[in-house]
């Protein structure tokens, strides 16, 4: 890598709130920084003094994460409070506690009643990205390549702005930095990147060593649970994340890379009450076309791949699993190993993975690890190839698995660092309490993506933390089982809007018709309807069974307990429009 100087933002900003402008100041040098005119929401530089006396507020903000036009005027988004949670290659990070939006103008008095109405909900929806989980970054060096990459990188790349170092796919914000580019402010375009960041010590042979990992959450096709499955047209895959693990130890730097996506078809499961809701594969002329546009990228950026497809072989998910299976047979460069994670390791035989593991074992120890000394950044190994797991969700299997994965590559790298002979493993050698960090990142892990993908922490993860599923662990699950059903059936519709109106999947505009209108009968407006009848039908049956068993109150009962039936069976069949449905953009 170059010897150039690193590029370095503003890590802290002064801003000063006037009725017309926004005034952004480095603490520092007072005299860089920017305003933002609220009127129309352009950047100016800073020139020449500047009255700050009349300010109406003063505060410190940590960054300006972008900026969004809507219906009545731009908004600003601004990191209001960070923590720093560790370092990655020696350089701080950071995650976002909270963020704020700041409206520069949003008078609606030039507006049309029905772009009120639209311009009160794109605010509710930036409400929510406010609450948006899991956002690092650094201010001293970019995050979001991984170790090989950067490796790889030419001389001088780090002395560019870290906007333009950075992996367009990982960064969480990169729509709505344009404004910051187009002004040149390359010292306080802050990128984002979605997924988890867990550090911890470990004490191998009485040297302190550190392990990190860093999960990178790809924006091509970003979305929430139920709405966002499989790829689309262009091959880009739902919940797609690459996991790196790095290793510091006796002047040696490892880096372990994995990555997990949805099933690249064009599958779909769309929620409609039911605890499980049907899953149906989309026929389409180019499905053959999305799966090899995914596998080539893959190829193309990691080198060999192996596809592990965790999900089960029958049943529902079993029509998925053969018509990926029939998809892959047309793929003679990338191998396919179907594994029935259900069927074979059950729900607590962490070490049955050692049966997946066995069929991979060749091409997982030809994809190796990358691996260089730490003075000097001499190379020792490169990764040449890359496990790709998938379970449905690509949340909880897979988080089983890939953790036994980077175990016994963790194994593979303190043997050949001379950290363990030939006989021993992390599990034997290290002391208790280190492998419980190792397990405990992956966990942690697991939960952050988990969370930012169904709104809950992983399930499985006591699999994780002690080998085996636990009774406090099944009890932890179910609540998250609840919590998943509840948040993807009644509320995942606006968080996906959200998701999509953030990252430029819809863009607003003021000319055309109101995404809005197409829809009369709204589920925010049917959700509360249905359970009405629902409760209301629950509590007269319930009334009327209790008031004895003369044959009036017997025929009254049966009256009211067909009645509740058949609403039961009408909200169920109706159980789509009931639901939360985003209404931004369509599945693909």
């Amino acid at each position: 890598m170059g010897k150039n100087r690193h590029f370095k933002l503003c890590s802290q900003l002064v801003l000063h709130e006037f009725t017309d402008r926004f005034v952004f100041r480095s603490p520092q040098f007072p005299d860089q920084g920017f305003f933002i005119l609220r009127s129309d929401g352009s950047f100016h530089n800073l020139s020449g003094e500047v009255n700050l006396e009349t300010a109406s507020k003063v505060y410190n903000v940590f960054g300006v994460a972008g900026t969004i036009r809507l219906l009545a005027g731009t908004y600003v988004l601004v990191i209001t409070s960070h923590k720093e949670v560790g370092t990655y290659l020696g350089y701080p990070v950071s995650r976002v506690i909270s963020m704020k939006f700041l409206s520069c103008n949003g008078d609606v008095r030039n507006l049309t009643n029905q772009q009120k109405k639209d311009e009160a909900y794109f605010q509710t929806l930036l409400r929510v990205v406010e609450e948006t989980p899991g956002l690092y970054y650094s201010y001293e060096t970019d995050i979001t390549l991984n170790l090989q990459r950067r490796y790889k990188m030419t001389d001088g790349w780090t002395s560019k702005p870290i906007w333009k170092q950075a992996d367009p796919r990982f960064v969480w914000n990169r729509n709505i930095l344009e404004d910051l580019i187009e002004n040149k402010l390359d010292d306080f375009i802050v990128p984002l990147v979605q997924g988890s960041f867990q550090m911890g010590q470990l004490k191998l042979n009485n040297v302190t060593s550190t392990i990190t990992l860093i999960s990178r959450r790809c924006t091509r096709r970003l979305g929430t649970r139920m709405w966002r499955r499989g790829a689309n047209l262009e091959g880009d895959a739902a919940n797609f994340i690459e996991t790196e693990q790095l290793l510091e130890y006796d002047g040696f730097r490892s880096s372990f890379l994995q990555v997990r996506g949805s099933i690249p078809l064009l599958w779909e499961q769309i929620v409609d009450l039911s605890y499980k809701p049907s899953l149906a594969v989309i026929e389409h002329e180019d499905t053959s076309m999305v799966l090899k546009r995914h596998f080539h990228d893959l190829l193309q950026r990691y080198g060999d791949t192996t596809a592990v497809d965790l999900t089960d072989k029958h049943g529902n998910e079993g029509l998925l699993n053969q018509a990926f299976a029939t998809e892959m047979e047309k793929l003679p460069d990338v191998r396919y190993v179907s594994f029935d994670f259900h069927q074979r390791c059950g729900n607590s035989n962490f070490e049955s993975l050692k049966l997946l593991y066995d069929e991979i074992a060749d091409d997982f120890e030809k994809q190796g690890y990358f691996l260089q000394t730490t003075q000097g950044g001499e190379l020792v190994s490169e990764q040449k190839g890359v496990i790709r797991s998938n379970c449905i969700d690509c949340l909880d299997r897979t988080n089983v698995t890939q953790s036994y994965l980077a175990r016994m590559s963790l194994n593979q790298q303190l043997k050949r660092m001379c950290a363990v002979t030939s006989s021993e493993s992390i599990t034997t050698f290290t002391r208790d309490e280190d492998l419980e960090i190792f397990r405990n990142l992956w966990v942690n892990q697991g939960d952050e993506i988990s969370l930012e993908y169904s709104g809950t922490n992983a399930l499985k993860g006591d699999i994780v933390r002690y080998g085996k599923q636990t009774i406090f662990g099944l009890i932890k699950d179910g609540i998250s089982a609840l919590s998943r059903y509840y948040l993807n059936n009644f509320q995942d519709g606006v968080r996906q809007d959200a998701i999509d109106l953030i990252c430029g999947n819809y863009t607003v505009n003021a000319i055309g018709p109101s995404p809005f209108q197409l829809n009369k009968f709204e589920s925010r407006t049917l959700f509360p309807v249905a359970s009405a009848l629902l409760i209301g039908g629950l509590t007269v049956t319930s009334i009327t069974l209790n008031r004895g068993q003369n044959a009036q109150s017997m025929i009254s009962s049966v009256v009211c307990v067909s009645a509740t039936a058949g609403m039961m069976a009408l909200v169920k069949s109706n159980g789509r429009q009931i639901c939360s449905r985003p209404r931004l953009c369509g599945l693909l």
